[in-house]
């Protein structure tokens, strides 16, 4: 949908009615005013009176004093330094103004970053089941807090044993006989099989059992997996130093001595 044609201003009255309309609807910061105030007119002049003359009687705030209450606004609800620095600056003002601004808001209303994000956390989540660790680590990052403040926070959460990384929470989903079956047909012996279930924190109580089962079904064969891995690569087995590299292959996909000295001697 095409945005309608901003009607141009045919005198300075016009430009002081539209800066007046908008001020009326929110702060804005003199860089916002200006781009607004541009677009009703090609007159620069007019838009430098109309901003000079608002600035000075304070209709206009000065970018310091718009960061000053930007951030107590952003402080009350709970948003830390970091992320009001960065809003600050996306609106025009600059490093230098948002940076005193935040540091005297806090000093003036004591805020201790630590304590805030304790308060977020405690406020955001009384439980954690529905959510992972890295969620609360990305949420918080975002709302201005650094990982130091975000680990304070969640030692004092009386839940913080129940929150879980996304690698544990997948780990109790998992089904041991799907996980098996998906690395094998990754061809996969089973020394790596197990290896990537435990660094995935898949319970393995029940591995040999489970591969005990798949291989009386018929389901797996860790001989024949070896033999396909190995008809894929092309190793010149009669040559000792090629058949030297396909062993440690064989071997780092996870596949015993005996498998593999069967793949590359099928005759025997």
């Amino acid at each position: 949908m095409l945005q309608k044609e901003l009607r141009q201003a045919k005198s300075i009255d016009n430009v002081y009615n539209s800066a007046y309309w908008h001020l009326a609807q929110q702060d804005y910061t003199i860089a916002e005013i200006r781009t607004k105030l541009e677009r009703k007119t090609e007159n620069q002049e007019w838009v430098e009176t109309v901003l000079a003359d608002l600035i000075g009687k304070d209709y206009i705030k000065s970018d310091f004093d718009f960061a000053v209450r930007f951030a107590e606004s952003a402080f009350s609800n709970e948003h830390g330094k970091s992320a009001i620095a960065r809003k600050l600056r996306a609106r025009g003002v600059a490093t230098k103004d948002a940076a005193e601004a935040i540091e005297q808001v806090m000093y003036d209303e004591e805020i201790d970053q630590f304590e805030l994000a304790a308060s977020r956390l405690s406020s955001s989540f009384q439980t954690f089941h529905s959510t992972t660790k890295e969620k609360v680590y990305s949420q918080f990052t975002t709302k201005g807090f650094s990982r130091a403040e975000i680990d304070h926070a969640l030692s004092l959460h009386p839940e913080k044993d129940t929150l879980r990384t996304k690698l544990e929470v997948n780990a109790e989903k998992a089904d041991l006989n799907k996980e098996i079956m998906k690395l094998y047909r990754k061809g996969k012996g089973k020394r790596l099989i197990l290896n990537e279930l435990r660094t995935k924190l898949i319970d393995v109580e029940n591995f040999e059992n489970e591969i005990y089962q798949l291989e009386e079904a018929g389901d797996i064969d860790f001989y024949q997996s070896c033999l396909d891995v190995l008809n894929k690569k092309r190793y010149d087995i009669n040559n000792r130093t090629e058949k030297s590299k396909a062993y440690a292959y064989l071997s780092r996909k996870g596949f015993d001595s005996d498998q593999i000295k069967e793949a590359l001697n099928p005759s025997d």
